[in-house]
């Protein structure tokens, strides 16, 4: 009983007005949101694309756009349109709204005005799983990330991220592929990600890793460096998706926790290490040069000195950001699948290296076709396809639509620029 004396054609007279007032306020919100974009045309959907259920589900109709909806579509839904902004208006559980833009004009407004267009720092919130970032941070936060991180990374870093890829391409020649004729790979991301992350280990924390297994553990831990950093890369989906309290579930989850720990322990180790050093911004790698920014006595003062778990949270960016890896796996198998380019490609490099001597950074220059190989992988197989931003105040956009006529959009919501679907990204 719900309440003593209540019929049940009482009740269902409440219920069908609480329905019928939520029905009618579902409607309002939605002409709201719908003048405050301009009424402009786009994608219509029950699940918002940028919740984690919408990109869980597969493109259906009227119901998500689907996981990586921008990539797949690519240009088209604005030709579609005529215009090169279009909204995607979602209304579960509520009316939701975002503007996608392809307009390069418009684009470029976005990024050079980051007091309008603040990162939405809600859909950032994943990316501060193992520490508070650059990344996942904004304004005064930013800031105080940036006067630190900055300064860690110069010209010198990228000598250093060359020489380190360059040794542990040698170190793999000489040791897993010494003496074969031919190497087969069945999938080559199992390879660059490999590569990635020595990259990551030698020229951000300082730390050689071997191609050879490695079976000695130090105490105090239950994973070598190189499994934990590994391992952590692999299964770092779980972390991001899984909540601390729900690791222990099932077998896999545990094993995640357990790496994602182990590297936490390293990393907060070589800090203490560190700190008991006269580090300069210098060093060799990109921790020692962290480190030393940060300890700079001027930061100090200003009181923007970052504490251990911020350090450990933009280290860990290097971590989470595997598209290095990816980007080169794209573009061996495009070179695969293109032997012409791939042809053109080794004519140049032999030009510029006609003795076949190791290239250097300073070669960097002349290797223009290999240069254009990862800019066209890059093209084709964005890692970011969309950026998110949101608008601080009334926000107007002046776009020109196929017709040559100029319209001014005037709306308040979450804007977000692709990289895939801008007319010169595509026309390039």
């Amino acid at each position: 009983m719900i309440v003593s004396g209540l019929s049940l054609k009482t009740f269902a007279i409440i219920v069908g007005s609480a329905a019928a007032l939520r029905a009618v306020q579902f409607c309002l919100d939605l002409r709201r949101l719908l003048r405050s974009i301009d009424y402009l045309p786009g994608y219509r959907t029950v699940f918002s694309s940028t919740t984690v259920f919408g990109n869980l589900l597969p493109r259906i109709p009227l119901l998500a756009l689907g996981r990586a909806h921008s990539w797949r579509l690519k240009h088209a839904p604005f030709a579609e349109r005529g215009l090169d902004i279009i909204s995607a208006v979602s209304f579960w559980p509520k009316p939701v709204g975002n503007i996608y833009i392809a307009d390069v004009q418009a684009i470029k407004d976005i990024i050079w005005s980051r007091g309008l267009f603040p990162k939405p720092l809600s859909q950032y919130a994943v990316l501060k799983v193992f520490g508070s970032n650059i990344v996942a941070s904004e304004g005064d936060e930013w800031k105080r990330h940036h006067k630190v991180v900055a300064r860690a990374f110069s010209e010198r870093n990228n000598r250093l991220v060359w020489d380190a890829t360059t040794q542990i391409m040698l170190e793999l020649f000489d040791t897993v592929w010494i003496g074969k004729d031919e190497v087969v790979v069945d999938h080559a991301v199992d390879l660059t990600l490999q590569i990635g992350l020595f990259v990551i280990g030698a020229a951000g924390f300082g730390r050689h890793i071997s191609w050879k297994d490695d079976a000695v553990i130090p105490p105090g831990h239950q994973l070598t460096f190189k499994d934990a950093l590994l391992t952590t890369s692999h299964d770092l989906f779980i972390k991001l998706l899984v909540p601390r309290w729900a690791m222990g579930f099932t077998k896999r989850f545990r094993r995640a926790r357990l790496e994602s720990d182990e590297l936490q322990r390293y990393l907060t180790e070589m800090i203490q290490e560190r700190k008991g050093f006269q580090l300069k911004e210098d060093d060799e790698d990109l921790l020692s040069s962290l480190l030393a920014a940060n300890n700079d006595e001027n930061l100090w003062k200003d009181e923007v000195k970052l504490n251990d778990s911020e350090l450990i949270g933009n280290i860990f960016i290097l971590i989470i950001d595997e598209t290095v890896s990816h980007s080169l796996a794209f573009a061996l198998a495009l070179l695969a699948l293109y032997p012409d380019k791939q042809e053109e490609l080794y004519q140049q490099i032999k030009r510029v290296l006609p003795d076949g001597r190791i290239p250097t950074y300073d070669d960097i220059p002349s290797l223009s076709y290999s240069s254009a190989v990862f800019n066209e992988a890059l093209r084709m197989f964005p890692p970011v396809t969309n950026v998110p931003k949101s608008s601080a105040e009334n926000t107007t956009f002046t776009i020109t639509d196929v017709n040559g006529t100029q319209r001014t959009l005037r709306f308040t919501t979450t804007v977000r620029y692709s990289s895939t679907q801008s007319r010169s990204a595509i026309a390039a």
